[in-house]
């Protein structure tokens, strides 16, 4: 029986830009970094050190030559927040690129987009 969601494997083409982004333009912490083979590595993060879902980023050219079977899509990921105007306001502070805030079924949503354009949504708690 599956329990939860442990994690989303993102693949990126700057493994240590897309960490920098999540750190330090969002805050996320570096839960765990493992070593892979020829020098790669597995970058764990998450919005806080116990959140229970965590993102591991890996550099596309281990994925493309380990596991040449894998999408290298980037995955529609959902963020939630409790204060969602003020997210939108520090990340546009941040010159992160964010799109308008719209209404989605009686909650706020934006998405907003990494440093290799990938983009991401973050919805309203309430």
């Amino acid at each position: 029986m599956i329990e939860n969601l442990a994690g989303v494997m993102l693949y990126v083409d700057d493994q240590e830009e897309s960490v920098e982004f999540w750190r330090d333009s969002l805050g996320f912490t570096v839960v765990s970094e493992e070593e892979l083979p020829e020098g790669f590595k597995a970058v764990e993060i998450a919005p806080y050190a116990d959140a229970e879902t965590r993102i591991t980023i890996f550099d596309k050219a281990f994925i493309k030559k380990h596991s040449p079977e894998l999408s290298l899509d980037t995955p529609s990921l959902m963020f939630k927040t409790d204060d969602i105007e003020s997210l939108h306001e520090e990340m546009k502070n941040k010159r992160i690129t964010v799109g308008e805030m719209t209404d989605m079924g009686g909650g706020k949503v934006f998405n907003f987009a990494d440093r290799e354009e990938n983009y991401f949504a973050v919805m309203e708690t309430h």
